[in-house]
């Protein structure tokens, strides 16, 4: 696959990635998960893959949307393996055939203390026009593939509300596909949006 020059030039911005020797160390109490960041190349700017997790009692993402990823298993052999593994079973794309490993970004935990203790690391993908996905899993809702120009455009962004005991939070938010993106994959987003030039 050949990959464009804006991704090349993307890539040029992203940290490299030689293996499970650049793996993090889990925080103390906590566990690793990663995600995969998945660009579709077509005409003009590419499309990301987001996903809208199933509503599930006791998740709390349920709902949410996201990027395809997940949680560290024993049998993976690297962070990137979680993130194409967990690809696979989410969206039925086979990362390791169809796509290409741009590099990674920084490492992400949640800034909310009552989510769970983990570290995610993102990987970010280039695949071709042509790639296809289907729900693999009945954690996934919903597939979608949102253009980066939808992302970058200001009217996109918006606010999201929560109301708790304690307080009512508002969080930046992008509204794309009649969803809300907010939180950790909000954050992740930004990441990417800002690495391009």
């Amino acid at each position: 696959m050949t990959v464009p020059p804006e991704l090349q030039r993307l890539e040029a911005r992203l940290k490299d990635y030689r293996g499970a020797g650049d793996d993090p160390a889990p925080r103390e109490g906590g566990f690793l998960a990663s995600v995969a960041l998945i660009l579709r190349i077509g005409n003009g700017l590419p499309e990301i893959l987001l996903i809208k997790r199933a509503e599930a009692e006791g998740d709390p993402w349920s709902g949410h949307m996201a990027l395809p990823g997940g949680r560290y298993e024993r049998g993976d052999g690297s962070l990137l393996e979680t993130a194409t593994r967990e690809t696979l079973e989410e969206t039925g794309l086979r990362l390791e055939e169809a796509g290409e490993i741009l590099g990674r970004l920084d490492l992400v935990s949640p800034r909310t203390p009552h989510l769970p203790p983990l570290s995610v690391l993102p990987f970010v993908f280039a695949v071709p026009g042509e790639a296809r996905t289907r729900p693999g899993s009945p954690e996934v809702a919903e597939i979608h593939w949102i253009s980066l120009e939808r992302l970058r455009d200001p009217g996109s962004r918006t606010t999201h509300r929560i109301s708790t005991d304690q307080a009512d939070l508002s969080f930046p938010a992008f509204r794309v596909a009649n969803r809300t993106v907010w939180g950790l994959t909000h954050r992740i987003l930004l990441d990417l949006l800002g690495r391009f030039p």
